[in-house]
């Protein structure tokens, strides 16, 4: 694929107030389960160059993206009661202003929540991992535990951590079908990322995806 150099942002992308919407993501390719299965691999090395709004669509979407009319989404969560939040750290994307945003799930939608790029701040956060700093941009899985102890109690909190690894699976097969890398990063000062995103209280970090072209 042949991508242009990045020449800097500007702001195109639909806007309502502080709601950008974002284009349709497919739900169909010539790029089989199977291959992408076969394919994918943790890369931690990404090129200068930026990812487009539709790439980063597809991938929201196929973390956390609304499928049924009643709400059901790609990801299966315990109860359906859905207690991820993903945040989209943008630093290169075209059309989009570097800055923090939370993916709302209803109306495929990104909400702004901080302006500029923080790419080096949430690199610091993860022990100085270079993959974090160079990403064009990284989806940041948070979760509002209680949503899912309330009903399950503290198991509720492994169910979680289980719901995580579905919907970044996710992420990861989507990434290679759509040729950009990706990598699941653990490591990290919760306390650190929290304050970087300005995560509200009660809302835990639990995993960086860096994101780029290999």
């Amino acid at each position: 694929m042949n991508v242009p150099a990045y020449a800097g942002p500007s702001s195109v992308t639909t806007r309502s107030g502080d709601a950008l919407s974002l284009p349709a993501p497919r739900q169909d390719s010539e790029f089989s389960i199977e291959r992408a299965l076969h394919e994918r691999r943790s890369v931690r090395e990404f090129g200068k160059t930026a990812l487009t709004q539709d790439e980063v669509s597809q991938l929201l979407w196929a973390a956390q993206g609304i499928t049924s009319r009643d709400g059901l989404r790609t990801a299966p969560s315990a109860g359906a009661l859905y207690p991820l939040e993903l945040y989209l750290v943008v630093g290169m994307v075209r059309d989009l202003d570097p800055g923090v945003y939370r993916y709302a799930p209803a109306g495929h939608k990104l909400m702004k929540i901080i302006a500029g790029d923080q790419r080096h701040k949430l690199a610091s956060a993860a022990h100085g991992q270079d993959c974090v700093a160079d990403a064009a941009a990284v989806l940041v899985f948070t979760a509002v535990e209680r949503r899912t102890t309330r009903k399950y109690g503290s198991r509720g909190v492994r169910y979680v951590h289980i719901e995580t690894g579905h919907a970044s699976q996710n992420v990861f097969l989507q990434a290679t079908a759509l040729d950009l890398g990706t990598v699941v990063v653990g490591a990290f000062e919760d306390d650190a990322v929290g304050k970087v995103l300005q995560l509200p209280e009660g809302e835990v970090p639990l995993y960086l995806m860096p994101l780029g072209r290999p």
